[in-house]
């Protein structure tokens, strides 16, 4: 096929020998399998911030450091040079995510290079030899699917100890190859400990692992991994070996908002009853008094 554009550099600079053909093109993405060599990889292009679906939620940027204050205050303001920033730090945080959590164990693609806004990386391969399905694209036995389930959560926390948070996991961002499930697209990944809405996004990870897989094994619904996680992480006693149950108490202390309403409803109904009835013991009347010696 004709090369595109944004590869030509690669091309020219022998990072790429040939482009084969799309693979697929996502809501802040198009990739491309590309021949390097004798092996066959994914060049990810990243779109323009006009181009791309997936706007960059505040929210996601809490926490990622920036290369000087300048460049804070640029893109705080949204000038040209701001908006360049913000792509750049946009696109590698995938970069910097990939091979943090390759070097901890967490089964993602392997990155060879950025360059020029295209991600150089491994291609997940099926039995087939080509391009491995998404999680969503196969029908899994119960089984199959509490064997994935566990693995994944096994991923999630490995990522959690390695600081991060996917932010935006799901049935869709996960290949299946021979070996098992891969990791993709991580572009919106948030800094565990920087970012005050790391719990949130963890809750929602897991909990979209938990409702794809249960549909194939009901009982995984009901599991609570995430808040389990969460609280042993912030014990500092969350570690990659660590067995999880699927079970969390809450603190005994915690507030139940549902309880605590109902008493107070309970509480004003009881006064309104006491009041209405001093009112009506207070109101005058009409009737002459009784008098004493008709009073029992």
């Amino acid at each position: 096929m004709k090369t595109p554009k944004r590869l030509e550099p690669l091309v020219e600079d022998g990072l790429i020998d040939e482009v084969l053909r799309p693979l697929m093109s996502g809501k802040e993405a198009a990739v491309y399998v590309v021949r390097c060599g004798d092996e066959l990889r994914c060049a990810k292009v990243y779109k323009e911030a006009n181009n791309r679906s997936f706007r960059q939620a505040v929210k996601y940027q809490e926490g990622r450091k920036v290369r000087s204050s300048r460049d804070a205050r640029a893109m705080a303001k949204g000038s040209k040079h701001g908006r360049k920033e913000k792509e750049e730090n946009w696109q590698n945080a995938e970069v910097a995510a990939l091979f943090r959590l390759a070097d901890a164990g967490v089964r993602v693609p392997k990155p060879y290079d950025f360059l020029d806004g295209v991600l150089l990386m491994e291609m997940i391969s099926g039995e087939d030899g080509d391009a491995a399905p998404r999680l969503n694209d196969v029908d899994l036995h119960p089984d199959d699917a509490r064997e994935f389930h566990a693995f994944m959560i096994g991923e999630v926390v490995k990522m959690l100890c390695a600081g991060l948070v996917h932010g935006d996991l799901s049935e869709f961002n996960v290949l299946l190859d021979e070996h098992g499930p891969v990791i993709i697209d991580l572009p919106q990944a948030v800094d565990a400990a920087g970012n005050n809405h790391a719990f949130e996004m963890l809750e929602r990870d897991v909990g979209n692992m938990s409702a794809y897989f249960g549909q194939f094994a009901p009982e995984l619904k009901f599991t609570r991994y995430a808040k389990e996680m969460w609280a042993l992480y912030e014990d500092g006693k969350l570690t990659p070996d660590t067995e999880l149950t699927g079970e969390f108490a809450e603190p005994e202390d915690a507030a139940d908002l549902d309880a605590v309403m109902r008493e107070i409803k309970a509480t004003l109904a009881d006064q309104a009853r006491k009041e209405a009835l001093r009112n009506a013991t207070d109101e005058p009347s009409d009737e002459p008094p009784t008098p004493p010696w008709m009073r029992n």
